[in-house]
């Protein structure tokens, strides 16, 4: 029996960003794996290019896993399904599903990072009777706790002007709208009548989206009359392993976010042995658990569209207009009352901090650590896929 052949298609060389990431892990678990799982592994960039033909076509895989949501399709489930290569999708969800249902509905076997993406699939009419959930996973030699009184985390701390009798606040993202820092922003607002101790340092990526989001940011700030003097922003791209240190420096991490098919900061802040505050719908309700390992604030406000744009880049021969036959969810907002109350009995209650931050690391450090799921990965293909013709 020889072993099974496996390209991870994506942002390869890795990036940091979420996707690259997530590829990059998977490929090193799969490659650190590869006698025990019995597996071959070559990671490759999911866009064309001559290295990705020869891949298919030379080093002839029997299976590609590809990293995207459903528009990356043509590069991760076509192309490979061309050369006569499985594809395994392992998406990720971004608002809706457009195009190529019937493809995506045919596949044999299909990762999501959450059972809301799985859930987002089914309800724009795929067929997902054989997608599977396949979280992702975090390498400890990155991502791990330090310290608060390290050396290196007083003086990061230090840098950002935080006093050590101060309580520190941190989200990350792409941008730091999407995962809920205005609705923060509203809730400090009424915290901020009776307990002033607190700093909150956001950390977004510096792009364009980012910068239009900073305007909107900067305008609540205002109206809100919130003291900008402890509101601290980070802005560009940082190496992975270093987002142990942010979230070492932090007390509690906040991302109520308004679209999160995963959360990977929300997992690495508890693989740190921090509280959570999220929002109770999406990854973030896979990944905490609510009074133990974080706070999750239910759902306050909806958006939904009634109708949407559909452009040549997701697969349609000309940009246009899509009437959905009753309105999606597009974005959530957090409960502001539940935020407001999460947030005070962090802030304000150390022993629960402590505990909390413990049970989350122990909640997450063996569930989501790569090579568990790379394991699980394989599993599944072996459960759900037909190698006879390979074995």
């Amino acid at each position: 029996m020889r072993n099974l052949k496996i390209a991870v298609l994506h942002a390869y060389p890795p990036e940091p960003d979420g996707l690259s990431i997530q590829g990059n892990l998977l490929y090193h678990a799969l490659r650190e794996l590869g006698p025990e799982l019995g597996v071959e592994v070559m990671p490759c960039h999911y866009r064309p290019s001559f290295e990705k033909q020869w891949v298919l076509e030379a080093w002839k895989p029997d299976i590609a896993i590809g990293i995207g949501s459903w528009s990356y399709s043509p590069d991760i489930v076509f192309s490979p399904q061309r050369k006569d290569v499985i594809a395994i999708p392992w998406f990720v969800a971004n608002g809706w599903v457009a195009n190529y249902h019937k493809e995506l509905s045919a596949l044999p076997l299909v990762f999501t990072t959450s059972e809301w993406v799985k859930e987002t699939f089914k309800r724009d009419g795929v067929d997902v009777t054989n997608y599977h959930t396949l979280g992702i996973g975090y390498h400890p030699d990155e991502i791990h706790p330090i310290a608060a009184d390290a050396p290196e985390i007083k003086k990061l701390r230090a840098m950002l002007g935080i006093q050590p009798h101060e309580k520190m606040i941190l989200t990350v993202g792409g941008d730091v709208t999407s995962k809920g820092a205005q609705e923060m922003f509203k809730a400090l607002k009424e915290i901020d009548q009776d307990f002033h101790d607190w700093k909150y340092v956001l950390k977004d990526s510096a792009s364009e989206c980012a910068a239009d989001h900073n305007d909107e940011e900067n305008r609540v700030i205002d109206q809100l009359e919130l003291d900008r003097g402890r509101i601290i922003y980070l802005h560009g791209m940082y190496s992975h392993g270093f987002m142990s240190q942010l979230m070492a420096a932090c007390d509690i991490y906040a991302a109520p976010s308004r679209l999160e098919g995963f959360g990977m900061p929300q997992m690495e802040a508890q693989i740190c042995g921090k509280p959570v505050i999220s929002i109770n719908v999406g990854g973030p309700a896979d990944t905490i658990i609510h009074g133990k390992t974080g706070f999750l604030a239910e759902v306050g406000e909806t958006i939904e569209l009634k109708e949407e744009w559909a452009y040549e880049h997701m697969g349609f021969d000309a940009d246009h207009k899509i009437v959905f036959d009753k309105p999606k969810v597009f974005a959530y907002r957090a409960s502001i009352p539940d935020l407001i109350k999460y947030t005070k009995q962090l802030l304000t209650d150390d022993a629960l901090r402590a505990e909390m931050g413990q049970a989350a690391r122990e909640h997450t450090k063996e569930r989501f650590h790569y090579h568990t799921v790379a394991r699980e990965a394989i599993k599944m293909i072996r459960e759900k896929i037909d190698l006879s013709h390979i074995e």
